[in-house]
């Protein structure tokens, strides 16, 4: 049953991981979720209808891409991205903060927002906390979020300071843009590179703004994984427990795993769908690079017991074949190999929770990837 109204349950802890339920018109998210990244209304190389029936409750779009093409009045003139990408389930977009910083051309960050450009074409555009919201609002997403400056690491101290207290002061905009839209969501994005200190006022600040969720920026933009850890244990204990937490753009299975142990709920990455196409697969014997020759007369599939058929009846053999003749085959194939052991790992997460054994989850898991799976029959 889907609800009218925005809302998280948490329904299970296991230490600090929880397992829990985002409550929206468009259906639920089972929490710990992976959200696949469908930056311009398209999850790469897949059928929304594969994707769906992988287990995703939610996907994302992006704002920047989408704003940029095919726009997003024409997209609300189409009905909306649900609609026009025939995805019914909940969308998140992102606020668009994070492409500008990396992609745009020529950009000015001022207080009122950014002003930059395209990096398709060049064409210049301004994106304030409201515009972008707007934007949001065009495209129906369910979960939106705040316009914020990501840093990349390492920077200044006096440099990530700057744009976090910019981005609690955009957040408190986006806030006033929002409104009440019953249903949907607005979260923050808590900032502060890899200072705790500066983690932690930007997570009081947002806190004190009573949003509908909360999450952690600017991270895995380059610093160690430790680092990004050590980030977590500091946030997370700070963000109010009746609300889901989202680690942006993170990330790997390993971040993952150990990134729910310290209180996150709600993941995106890139990782899966871009290391599909570039012939890279995700198992629970490990990563499996088919350009490797040794592959070449390999009739095993990537893996007997998975309820994904690219990975249960196509051998190593004939991926190898399509990566090495760059097959677009291929990288479908792999792509749906990879979302599926995403979704299998993160039903594995959310069962091990609810049974209290998250740690012997996580230690047997991460073991069946280091043993790996590299004899030949």
């Amino acid at each position: 049953m889907s609800a009218s109204e925005f809302g998280f349950k948490v329904t299970a802890t296991d230490g600090a991981a929880r397992r829990g339920t985002v409550s929206m018109p468009r259906g639920e998210i089972r929490t710990p979720a992976f959200m696949p990244v469908g930056t311009g209304g398209t999850v790469k190389a897949m059928y929304m209808e594969q994707v769906r029936d992988l287990g995703a409750d939610i996907i994302l779009g992006n704002t920047y891409h989408l704003m940029l093409r095919p726009g997003a009045e024409r997209v609300a003139k189409l009905g909306g991205l649900h609609s026009f990408a025939r995805w019914e389930r909940p969308i998140l977009t992102d606020s668009g903060g994070f492409q500008v910083m990396s992609l745009a051309g020529l950009r000015k960050v001022t207080e009122q927002g950014v002003t930059f450009q395209s990096h398709i074409d060049g064409r210049k555009y301004d994106m304030s906390p409201e515009r972008s919201i707007e934007i949001q609002g065009l495209l129906d997403s369910d979960i939106q979020m705040q316009l914020d400056e990501c840093v990349r690491l390492p920077a200044s101290a006096e440099e990530i300071e700057r744009a976090m207290e910019m981005s609690v002061r955009w957040a408190d905009r986006c806030k006033t843009a929002f409104g009440d839209q019953p249903g949907k969501a607005m979260f923050g994005i808590v900032q502060g590179g890899d200072s705790p200190a500066l983690r932690e006022r930007s997570a009081r600040a947002l806190v004190d703004l009573d949003l509908k969720g909360y999450a952690v920026g600017g991270l895995a933009v380059g610093e160690p994984q430790e680092v990004m850890l050590d980030m977590l244990e500091v946030t997370c204990p700070l963000l109010p427990d009746n609300k889901p937490r989202y680690l942006m753009g993170v990330g790997t299975p390993d971040d993952i795993l150990k990134s729910v142990a310290r209180g996150i709920d709600m993941f995106d990455c890139v990782m899966p769908t871009r290391a599909g196409r570039h012939g890279l697969a995700f198992t629970r014997f490990g990563k499996i690079n088919l350009k490797n020759a040794r592959h070449a007369d390999d009739p095993r599939p990537l893996d007997p017991d998975s309820n994904c058929p690219a990975a249960r009846d196509y051998s190593r053999a004939y991926l190898h074949h399509l990566v090495r003749s760059n097959e677009i085959l291929g990288m479908m194939l792999l792509t749906w190999v990879n979302l599926a052991y995403y979704q299998d790992l993160m039903a594995g997460v959310r069962g091990a929770i609810e049974a209290g054994n998250y740690a012997d989850f996580c230690a047997e898991t991460q073991a069946g990837w280091e043993k790996g799976d590299i004899a030949p029959v």
